[in-house]
């Protein structure tokens, strides 16, 4: 018998016909697999090269740590030694990273339970790990992998880690710098040297990909600032010995400021050249603005793409003139081929139906692809409330130029909240509270509503449904039955308590796109309770007017505009809602009731919102009866003018000074929103700065009496309900005022 190997010299056997082929050495793999490989068949002649390509064949799976052929008369035997099946993965002493997500970096470079041990890729999936930690500044990291042999040719594979100090920032030096100061340009910068919040921001972490943001940050701002020609020269990056502390030093090149002297317009501009030019950001006479110019681009991109263009480009060709420093400017415009939506999908909805996001979407398939559309589309979408993103992608349909579909994708988040338990507000002192409240009903987009809360000061028990598509041009029907009882002894208002029961119908009509208006009919049955210290004496002229319990009907119209762009986390638009409330003729109240809101949201940049909002109440009685005081206004707390105790502004009582509330009302706040640091895009958490002004008044508003705060706060949408929490600072009270610096809100749903 002789035995050949493939390293072996051709002369080690004699060329001969296979009649037969017998593999050794099995233990998991299948013969078949081998066979497959194998590329001799029975019947074909054997030659040394033969062998040497079966051999190769073999060892090329990665299956075998070791190959022989074999002569056994006629019969090629091939003998194998299997490398081991790797039976476990561990990874120890990572926090900086989830284990799991570790494991999916080793799985992506080939380590994995069930696959077959490799020693160079497990060296390959040491680096990637190796390259994950020093991506977040980890240049001390050390791994240490093992290998343990088990039963039935597997192994266990661990990986141990000892993570280190994070490498900090010791210092960033911007060199080359003659126009701005370098701590100006520093402050452009996301990274950072240690500061007092860099434990939170990790901003002092260096990251290549953190300095690549920044370098385009530097980039832009020197750009949106005329410098046509500036320049990052070098990047240099230095570790010290220590592998502790890291040091940056940027060489950049000014250049000069350029003006812009002329704009012009190629390619097919479709005859509307001096529409485009009414878009121009960026105008003859101006510094130069890559930012306005990039505005400029994407309005008339927009034009195009209401007109059915859904794939036109704008590129502009810069002519410069250094020795004046002027620039002009050739927007190419390049509208393609006018398109029209083939198809559209709706993609990321588990839950909620597909017609509840369908009927929201104005570009509607077969018709000319819309620009204009689709931006409402995704903004009817995103103000359902139900996702914490919405995006709509154009997808070209391969082979058809003038064709496209559209894609849209969403993020769910929990809509729906159920909570048994506790609460504790500022206001309501300790609550108990069991409510199912789901805006996205069984995925219908219908509103549907229990609650019972216990508070100190409102107790509610309460059922609603709303079915915003009653009918498929988008009325509305909803549905309430409720009976809240107000405890005025416990917000310090006096010692009673009115209990308010009753229910009602609405209808909602929409108009335009943004405009909504309804009507309703309620009705309501009020029940005033004193307490054992008696009726303040508003309440006893009330009570021997009208007795203790009066019934009233009541029609209600109602007008909002909404055109913000998100309900979850508005960055623009604006919300308007206008609500009266008038009793019908001949019962025993007889008044009108009427609020109005207004809240307007702008963007700063990127991450920040500036918004004002203001709030109105009037209230009046008819038929020369009295206004019911229980409808009063009132203001302060931390859902009025925050700063100031709840409910305690305007008029208070001349024996027993609690708050009379007020039968007109006036709120208004400004304030500037933004992500809280290190949240990154979440919509649910924001903090603010604001500044609040307002009262409540007899009659009519006095501006002179507002009261005014300033302070900052958080705004998180919990998984238990609403947190919300604010410090405000009164900086303009009068002697006895009631002030409350910290205000706080949970447990509630929302």
């Amino acid at each position: 018998m002789a035995s050949l190997a493939w390293v072996a010299p051709a002369s080690a056997f004699t060329p001969f016909v296979v009649r037969d082929i017998r593999v050794q050495g099995l233990q998991r793999t299948e013969a078949g697999t081998v066979f497959g490989y194998l590329p001799v068949r029975v019947g074909d002649e054997l030659t040394p090269a033969r062998a040497s390509e079966a051999v190769k064949a073999l060892y090329a799976t990665g299956f075998f740590k070791d190959v022989h052929l074999a002569q056994d008369g006629d019969v090629l035997v091939v003998r194998v030694d299997e490398r081991p099946a790797i039976a476990s993965v561990d990874v120890s002493g990572s926090r900086e990273f989830d284990a799991d997500a570790l494991k999916k970096a080793m799985r992506q470079a080939g380590l994995a339970e069930a696959r077959i041990f490799d020693r160079s890729v497990l060296d390959k999936a040491e680096q990637e790990i190796r390259r994950q930690y020093l991506s977040r500044g980890k240049y001390s990291v050390k791994i240490t992998s093992s290998v343990t042999p088990m039963a039935r040719n597997r192994v266990a594979v661990s990986m141990a880690i000892e993570e280190g100090a994070s490498a900090r920032i010791a210092q960033i030096r911007i060199l080359g710098n003659k126009v701005f100061k370098e701590s100006e340009l520093l402050d452009q910068l996301k990274l950072t040297t240690p500061n007092w919040l860099s434990w939170y921001t990790k901003t002092d972490q260096y990251s290549r990909e953190k300095l690549a943001g920044d370098l385009e940050t530097l980039r832009s701002f020197y750009l949106n600032r005329g410098y046509l020609e500036f320049g990052i020269e070098s990047t240099q990056v230095s570790i010290d010995p220590a592998r502790e502390k890291v040091y940056v030093t940027l060489a950049i090149k000014e250049g000069e400021r350029y003006k812009v002297r002329d704009i012009k317009f190629g390619g097919n501009t479709l005859g509307r050249e001096e529409q485009f030019r009414k878009a121009l950001a960026l105008k003859p006479g101006d510094t130069f603005s890559g930012e306005k110019l990039s505005q400029t681009e994407k309005k008339i991109t927009d034009d195009l793409g209401a007109i059915g263009y859904a794939f036109a480009s704008v590129n502009p060709v810069p002519t410069i003139d250094r020795e004046k420093r002027e620039v002009d400017y050739t927007l190419n415009v390049d509208p393609g081929r006018r398109a029209y939506v083939r198809r559209i999908t709706i993609a990321g909805n588990q839950r909620t139906r597909d017609e509840v996001i369908r009927r929201e979407l104005r570009q509607f398939e077969g018709a000319w692809f819309d620009s204009d559309k689709i931006a409402l589309s995704r903004d009817r979408v995103e103000r359902l409330g139900y996702f914490q993103d919405v995006q709509i992608q154009n997808v070209p349909v391969p082979g058809v130029p003038d064709q496209v579909d559209l894609v849209v994708k969403v993020t769910e988040r929990a809509t729906g909240n159920m909570t048994f338990g506790a609460g504790y507000s500022s206001t309501e002192k300790m609550l108990l509270q069991v409510a199912l409240n789901e805006p996205n009903f069984l995925g219908t987009g219908n509103t549907f509503g229990i609650e019972v809360n216990t508070g100190q000061t409102q107790r509610t028990a309460s059922v609603s449904y709303v079915d915003p598509y009653f009918t498929q041009d988008g009325v509305s029907l909803g549905t309430d039955v409720y009976s809240r009882t107000f405890n005025a002894y416990n917000s310090g208002l006096g010692d009673y308590r009115i209990r308010s029961a009753g229910g009602g119908l609405r209808l909602g009509i929409p108009y335009t796109e943004l405009d909504r208006i309804s009507f309703g009919l309620v009705f309501e049955q009020n029940q005033i309770k004193p307490g054992t210290n008696g009726l303040p004496q508003r309440y006893i002229d009330y009570v021997n007017q009208f007795g203790t319990t009066s019934d009233a009907w009541l029609a209600t119209l109602g007008w909002s505009r909404d055109s913000r762009d998100s309900s979850l986390a508005p960055t623009r638009g604006r919300l308007q809602r206008l609500n009266v409330d008038v009793t019908f003729p001949g019962q025993d109240l007889s008044y009108y009731r009427a609020t109005y809101q207004h809240a307007w949201y702008t963007p700063l940049t990127k991450d920040y919102t500036f918004s004002l909002s203001a709030d109105v109440g009037y209230g009046r009685g008819l038929s020369g009866k009295p206004y019911p005081v229980f409808k009063n206004f009132y203001a302060g707390g931390i859902n009025s003018v925050r700063g100031f105790g709840s409910n305690s502004l305007g008029p208070r009582d001349v024996k027993d000074n609690n708050p009379l509330g007020g039968t007109a009302s006036f709120a208004a706040s400004a304030e500037i929103l933004f992500p809280l640091p290190g949240t990154g895009n979440d919509k649910t958490v924001r903090a603010f700065l604001f500044a609040d002004a307002g009262n409540v008044f007899d009659n009519r508003i006095d501006f002179g009496e507002l009261r005014y705060s300033v302070g900052a706060g958080i705004n998180w949408l919990s998984p238990v309900g609403p947190l919300k929490l604010s410090l405000g600072y009164p900086v303009k009270r009068k002697p006895g005022d009631d002030t409350q610096r910290v205000q706080f809100e949970i447990g509630t749903a929302f």
